[in-house]
């Protein structure tokens, strides 16, 4: 199993198939691991483009079940993530690449974008996770519950203290949008962007459907496309013709 080893950061990845950069990033949250794509994810992205792409993958840093750890940046924690994301790039000698990101990985493309755009070729936001004004404390009480204590259980130099002013900074200032990025960020964005919307709790509609307006090379597939075999492999093609329009 391959790692990268920064300082004291050790992630976890996984590469499959060969040809032009994809990094795919997990759903789950904080707790966003490759194990993900086969057993929580819509539709497996390593699979579905690992005959085209040259396909990476990783464990977050400090994800519950994964192997990659590192300390908790209470300053920074969308940029320590995006130091890991980056940095793995880097250790593999990539330097352009298009990213998918599903549900917690939506917040993650639009901070790459926003670090590293000339880096960026092509994004895919799936399900993305954004804000939703009508339940304010989501993200916050979901880590604080489940997250935070089964690390701080596993991590002796982690406390519970240490986790709720890092949540506070990831999840409540701003409490807003996608929470890395502003509106007219986005706006400025010319980076082409395919978003597959969803519309739970921590995805939501209104947030996905606004920054498909925003940027000026958005574009947005059908709605719902989870809900049946039949739409996921339609919503799968749009995002395989998109790649395939948008690689070098």
């Amino acid at each position: 199993m391959p790692f990268y080893e920064k300082g004291q950061v050790r992630i976890h990845y996984e590469e499959a198939g060969s040809g032009f950069p994809l990094l795919i990033i997990p759903g789950g949250g904080l707790n966003s691991t490759i194990g993900y794509l086969s057993n929580g994810a819509p539709f497996n992205p390593m699979e579905e483009f690992k005959s085209q792409y040259r396909c990476i993958s990783m464990d977050l840093r400090n994800a519950i079940g994964g192997q990659s750890s590192g300390p908790v940046e209470i300053d920074r924690p969308w940029d320590a993530y995006g130091d890991d994301q980056l940095g793995l790039m880097d250790h593999l000698g990539i330097d352009k690449f298009m990213v998918l990101g599903l549900c917690i990985g939506g917040p993650f493309i639009w901070n790459m974008l926003k670090r590293a755009p000339g880096r960026i070729v092509a994004a895919v936001p799936a399900q993305p996770s954004g804000y939703r004004p009508e339940m304010p404390q989501l993200f916050y009480h979901n880590n604080i519950t489940g997250w935070a204590p089964q690390l701080c259980a596993k991590r002796p130099d982690i406390s519970m203290e240490m986790c709720g002013k890092f949540l506070e900074k990831m999840y409540r200032s701003p409490a807003d949008f996608v929470f890395t990025v502003t509106r007219d960020f986005v706006r400025s964005v010319k980076t082409p962007v395919l978003v597959l919307p969803d519309d739970t709790p921590p995805h939501p509609y209104a947030v996905a459907m606004e920054t498909v307006m925003l940027a000026p090379n958005a574009q947005v597939s059908l709605y719902p496309w989870k809900d049946a075999k039949d739409r996921t492999r339609l919503a799968v093609r749009h995002v395989d013709t998109f790649l395939r329009a948008n690689r070098p």
